[in-house]
This record gives structure tokens, sequence and C-alpha cells, in this order.
């Protein structure tokens, strides 16, 4: 059985020594400067790894130019998006006062997120694919159920609530991801490239449920369950190791978010109208 997901490959060795030479000296700078790291920070990277998934997007649907278009590809595109993430909060660290570092590193991200999906959306409408209603509502959906799994959660595990915003942001993403790949498989007729994610799919299309609730919600639910165990895990931790805490609540935030925005963004100018 295949592992990873369809299209990985690395990008041709010009481009993956430059990444590997990029990304060593960003580790080297943030290993002299040591910047804090608080929960403000961390979610300063949002918009960050929004621009990572409308820049895979551009990537599949070939609207890169040829010279970057394999720092997009997957997995060159986590180390991109990371390297010059990172380099900015190392530059903006060093500048700037401690209060103003969020803002400024989620500010900078946002401007190359905000240029990054209105390129994915200048492509489907030079399409003419551009069909946002189905998407949007797998995001207010989401919204609401990942509303719903954090008053439950923190209801009965109070622990929950020391993660704050970054294990809401967790639930969120993870959820996000399950409501988005359910709706593009149930609804609009997508496939699923992750093997391990296929694998679940596949079950639940050979249950019973299928004609009722479609192929997707047991993803929804693994998603949900996944997302709800980790960050109780994080939270006993975050007391006791709250920079180590913060920064994989961070990491399983983006692990969930990222694939989920690609999917919104790849459903909204690829979905049938």
């Amino acid at each position: 059985m295949a592992i990873l997901p369809e299209g990985f490959g690395l990008p041709p060795l010009p481009y993956l020594a430059l990444l590997l030479v990029a990304a060593g000296v960003v580790a080297g700078a943030v290993a002299r400067r040591r910047p804090a790291v608080t929960s403000a920070r961390i979610l300063a990277f949002v918009p960050w790894m929004v621009l990572g998934s409308a820049l895979h997007v551009l990537y599949v649907v070939g609207s890169l130019p040829d010279l970057v278009r394999p720092l997009a590809g997957t997995p060159a595109v986590y180390v991109t998006v990371a390297v010059a993430g990172v380099g900015v909060w190392i530059v903006v660290d060093a500048v700037l006062d401690a209060d103003t570092v969020a803002r400024a590193l989620a500010t900078v991200g946002g401007v190359l997120a905000f240029a990054a999906v209105a390129g994915v959306l200048a492509a489907g409408a030079s399409a003419g694919t551009v069909s946002p209603v189905v998407p949007l509502v797998g995001v207010a959906a989401s919204v609401a159920v990942a509303a719903g799994v954090w008053l439950l959660l923190t209801r009965a595990l109070p622990d929950v609530r020391q993660t704050g915003a970054l294990g809401a942001f967790a639930v969120f993403s993870h959820v996000l991801d399950g409501v988005s790949t359910a709706v593009g498989i149930d609804v609009l007729g997508f496939g699923e490239r992750t093997p391990l994610s296929k694998l679940i799919i596949e079950f639940a299309a050979g249950l019973p449920t299928e004609p009722v609730f479609g192929a997707g919600w047991l993803f929804v639910l693994v998603k949900i369950g996944i997302a709800s165990v980790l960050v109780w895990l994080f939270a006993d931790m975050m007391a006791e190791e709250p920079t180590e805490s913060q920064l994989l609540l961070g990491f399983v935030g983006a692990v969930g978010l990222g694939p989920a925005v690609h999917n919104v963004l790849l459903f909204t100018i690829s979905a049938p109208a």
C-alpha cells in the first residue's frame, strides 16, 4: 500500500539544494537569536499556512511561472513557506518591539496570502470555473461543528482550556480538513490523494450507511477524535513546557489547516457550478 500522497516528489536538485541551504541558514538564525514563543506569534503563522495552500493550488492548476513552480510542489512548498515565514519572524523580532512582532508577522503573511488567493481566484475566473457556494457552506459548517466540539471538549475535560486559542485553532483546523474532504468526496465528486485518508473513506463507503450519510462522515469523526486527543494531551504539558506545547499545537493546527484550505480553494475554482 502506498504511504505518500499522490503527487509527492522532490524538486529538481538545484531547487532542493537551495531549499536545504535556506533552511539551514534560517535554522541557524533561530538557534542564535532564540525568539520568544507565544500563542500570538504561533497564530501569526496562520496566514503563512494559507499562503502555502494557495501556492500549491496554483502549482496544481499550472498557474505558476516555471522558474518558481518547483518550489510549490509537495513537499517543497512546506519548506518554502516555512523558510520564508520563519525568516520574516527572525527579522521582525530583531527590529521591532516585542509587542508588535506577532502583528507584523501576521501582516506580512496576510499580504502574501491575499495575493496568492487572488491568484487562485483569477486562475479560476480565467477558466470560467469559479463556484464558491458549496465550499463556503462547508466552511460555515466547519465553524459550527468546531465550536460544538470545543464546547463539549472543554466541558468534559476542563484542563483543555489551558491550551486557549491554540487549542481551539487546532480543533477547527482538523474539523475543516475533515468537512472539506467530505464535501469534496460526497457532494462535488473529488477523490482523495492521501492513502490513509482514502482507506478510511473507502471503508465508510462500504458500510450500509453510505446511501444516507455518504463516505466522508467517518473521516470527519476520525479528524475530530485525533484533534481532541492531541489537544487534551498537550493541555497537561502547557504549564510545565509552554514553549514546546505551543509549538506542537501550532504544528498540529498547521497539519490540519494546510490541506483544508487547499481543499476549499481547489474546490472553489474547479467544482461544478
